[in-house]
């Protein structure tokens, strides 16, 4: 049956997974996994977690199935991060949600929603977008299109060119937003660019589908939802996929949510039917473990308390890193070309470097990163970031 089928070309971020741990080099720097890691280099398990998934252990009596929504409350403790205490649509009914396998589930059980009840809808992505975005919607049958976004000479955002593309983006469209810390550029828009970009689309009628994976990693858990919050009391219709990965540091349990908001109560009981029906027929429902710890810490005044509380810290800490990696550059190189780094938000950046020198890092120094020059910031820290200085001053 299979014979047939090709041998594809390796993940290029796993293809590098694999390249770092294989390096015997002692100095060897990871740059390029897109996962937080902490001052020591590891990804830890947040003192919420810890604390939220043993009182879990103790109060959990069945393994049965939880249903293809999730665990119960988990949906109404991601609605309030999302939208709020008080929102108007959380408060009209006109959200719908379920817990899905991570954010790539949310954005798949999306795309197949999407592709059930508008077949010929493209989805405009931004260029560039995260690599899995295309895979996670094309393969669902979704055409895409891509809009300016990044420009790679000022490592800046082109919002007039965005706003001149998207301006042609037809009624029955979607288009797809990043909510905060832009994953590969780092580049987001401020507020002013979120109300335009609102006026815009009640203009031209397209749906934005945000993708949320880092709130609370940017300026804070309230300023990274506005995005959210704005377009969600002025539209009629809002796709939000959400992960838990980073701001929980729930990698490997893979929790995220789908949050739709209709324009009635009685239209987002349908589309929680469809989406429902849709989670059926991909996995049927999604694990319970993840889901529970989020809904402990959330529910949980003391825990919600300090969860927030690390999350500010790791917060901090990146941006903390940013102003330092972009100082030590400059203090080397003694030019600030790199200035544009403590400006951007999230955990990556691209430095803007040319193929050759990427290779020259990873060959000579052992620094690894993708081969567009995107970096995972918080892969830099106090032992090793006069060491990825020294070595990209040597190099360019």
């Amino acid at each position: 049956m299979f014979e047939t089928l090709p041998v594809l070309p390796s993940d290029p971020i796993l293809g590098l997974m694999a390249a770092f741990r294989d390096d015997p080099n002692k100095n060897k720097v990871d740059l390029g996994v897109g996962v937080y890691r902490n001052d020591d280099g590891k990804t830890p398990i947040l003192d919420s977690v810890l604390s939220a998934q043993i009182r879990h252990n103790h109060a959990e009596t069945t393994k049965s199935y939880i249903g293809p929504p999730g665990e119960p409350g988990f949906n109404d403790s991601i609605q309030t991060l999302l939208f709020g205490t008080q929102h108007v649509a959380v408060m009209d009914k006109r959200v719908s949600s379920a817990q899905t396998p991570g954010g790539c589930g949310g954005l798949r059980v999306a795309a197949e929603l999407v592709n059930r009840a508008r077949p010929s809808a493209r989805i405009w992505v931004s260029d560039p977008t995260w690599a899995n975005h295309v895979p996670l919607l094309g393969d669902a049958g979704l055409s895409i299109e891509t809009y300016p976004y990044f420009n790679r000479t000022t490592s800046s955002l082109r919002f007039d060119e965005m706003m001149s593309t998207l301006g042609t983006v037809a009624t029955g469209d979607l288009v797809l937003l990043h909510g905060c810390c832009h994953n590969p550029c780092g580049v987001d828009l401020d507020k002013s660019q979120w109300r335009a970009l609102t006026e815009l689309t009640l203009q031209q009628g397209f749906t934005p589908f945000i993708d949320l994976a880092y709130q609370g990693l940017s300026e804070g858990l309230e300023d990274d939802a506005f995005g959210i919050r704005l377009m969600a009391e002025k539209l009629p219709e809002l796709l939000v996929a959400s992960s838990c990965s980073k701001n929980f540091g729930l990698y490997r349990e893979r929790v995220g949510s789908l949050a739709i908001v209709s324009p009635s109560a009685s239209a987002s009981d349908t589309i929680l039917s469809q989406m429902l029906s849709v989670i059926r027929g991909i996995y049927s429902m999604p694990p319970n473990h993840g889901g529970a710890i989020v809904k402990t810490i959330l529910t949980d005044p003391e825990l919600t308390q300090q969860w927030q509380t690390e999350l500010t810290g790791m917060r901090d800490r990146i941006n903390n890193v940013r102003h330092q990696f972009a100082t030590k550059l400059a203090t080397q190189l003694g030019h600030d070309r790199f200035n544009f780094i403590p400006r951007q938000r999230g955990m990556f950046s691209f430095l803007g470097i040319d193929q050759k020198q990427i290779a020259l890092l990873r060959n000579e120094y052992s620094i690894y990163m993708v081969d567009s020059s995107r970096i995972n910031i918080a892969g830099l820290n106090t032992h090793n970031i006069d060491y990825v200085c020294d070595a990209i001053s040597a190099t360019i």
